[in-house]
């Protein structure tokens, strides 16, 4: 292993630049690459990826490494390991992995692996809570175990995909982080990133090509079906604690509103909290749900089944909300949940955002022929689907094929 001191860290950035120098980057040019064997990024800005003969880079943005990726074929693969704090090495293809499901930014989305049929590599685990059935069933299999989070015992696999750098690292430690994408397009195109350690590009490209063919086809329907006035969309969420909703404002959010046809809250309100105990704040949060026709309900709750549409009523302080023209239009993000906590919405939905495009097309356009696969509409009693082993109905070995809505 390579020594960590500064100089050296220095010598081994040169050294990786002189490689790149006689790599490509993936939309480059280079007789020693197959066309379709690589990825080229095109949306997703935190991460990059380099081609050379025998080797693969990846600049990570999110904790500012490189990580060279080497083919097991190659003489590099045996003389050479990386792990400072600039640079780290891997052989690929990957012949095992584990993922961290547990931390304080929701756990790595599973998801992903399922797309590229990488189930099979997967070896642990360090929580169950995660929304797949498929994962799920390997649990309790015994294919997959469930590790604990500290460094030693994951240190056993060719590498440990987290989503919180934080955490202490060992050197097989991998930065996968979807969610720091500002776009729901850009972070689905983090498929390519797990690719790369699969050479498995081709399947990445195929996948993130159809997911956004999808979410592009639905956009344009949208922009279509709208209206002279277009719906108004509030995204809010209520801390119990406190007893205060405020409205969310997270970009990727907002993007779906407006690439469905709608439109979100005015952005000249700029009062971020309101207090339902003091009569002022309550009185203009009211007002300004009285402009809004749809609302997206974030309120976390350990108990999703039951929260309903009176479990909002009393959170707003009503107890009649037919005099709002939201009423027979407020919605949740949690009608896929695992034991009352972990929502698919933090997993599938990331990697196939076309599917949660689809649901708010038909929340803010209502057809009545569409079935979501995340939304749920709590003002006409829509309860939840919990996900269990069970529902794993496919070979878990192979790719997770990506569902395509009808677009037209």
């Amino acid at each position: 292993m390579m020594s960590s001191s500064p100089l050296c860290s220095w010598l081994l950035v040169l050294l990786l630049v002189l490689l790149c120098m006689v790599a490509r980057e993936s939309n480059g040019a280079s007789n020693n690459v197959k066309v379709g064997s690589i990825s080229k990024v095109e949306d997703a800005e935190n991460f990059h990826i380099y081609y050379g003969q025998t080797f693969k880079v990846i600049k990570n943005a999110i904790d500012g490494k490189s990580y060279l990726l080497i083919q097991n074929t190659s003489r590099m693969a045996v003389r050479t390991k990386y792990c400072t704090s600039r640079i780290k090495s891997y052989v690929i293809p990957l012949l095992n992995y584990s993922v961290d499901t547990q931390s304080s930014q929701g756990g790595i989305p599973v998801s992903f692996f399922e797309l590229l049929g990488l189930l099979g590599s997967l070896k642990g685990i360090t929580s169950d809570a995660v929304a797949s059935p498929c994962v799920l069933k390997l649990l309790e299999a015994g294919e997959v175990v469930k590790l604990q989070k500290g460094a030693e015992e994951v240190s056993q696999f060719a590498a440990h995909f987290i989503s919180d750098t934080d955490q202490l690292q060992t050197c097989n430690f991998a930065n996968f982080f979807p969610l720091s994408e500002g776009t729901p397009l850009q972070r689905a195109e983090w498929i390519k990133f797990l690719g790369a350690f699969a050479n498995l590009e081709t399947k990445a490209n195929q996948v993130y090509d159809a997911v956004k063919a999808s979410y592009t086809c639905l956009s344009q329907m949208a922009a279509k079906r709208t209206t002279s006035f277009k719906p108004i969309v509030a995204w809010m969420e209520y801390d119990k604690n406190g007893g205060v909703w405020c409205f969310t404002k997270e970009p990727h959010k907002l993007q779906f509103v407006e690439d469905a046809g709608g439109e979100n809250i005015d952005k000249s309100i700029n009062k971020i909290t309101y207090n339902v105990s003091d009569p002022d704040d309550l009185e203009a949060l009211h007002a300004i749900l009285c402009t809004v026709d749809a609302v997206i309900d974030e309120t976390l709750s350990s108990d999703p089944q039951n929260y309903t549409q009176k479990t909002f009523l009393d959170n707003i302080n009503l107890e009649d909300n037919s005099c709002f023209a939201f009423n027979q239009s407020i919605w949740r993000y949690d009608k896929r949940v695992r034991n009352g906590i972990t929502l698919d919405w933090h997993d599938g939905a990331i990697s196939q955002p076309n599917l949660v495009l689809a649901d708010m097309i038909e929340a803010l356009f209502p057809t009545g022929n569409y079935t979501t696969s995340y939304f749920r509409n709590i003002a006409k009693g829509e309860g939840v689907i919990d996900i269990s082993p069970d529902m794993c109905d496919r070979d878990a070995s192979l790719p997770l094929v990506p569902t395509i809505p009808a677009c037209g």
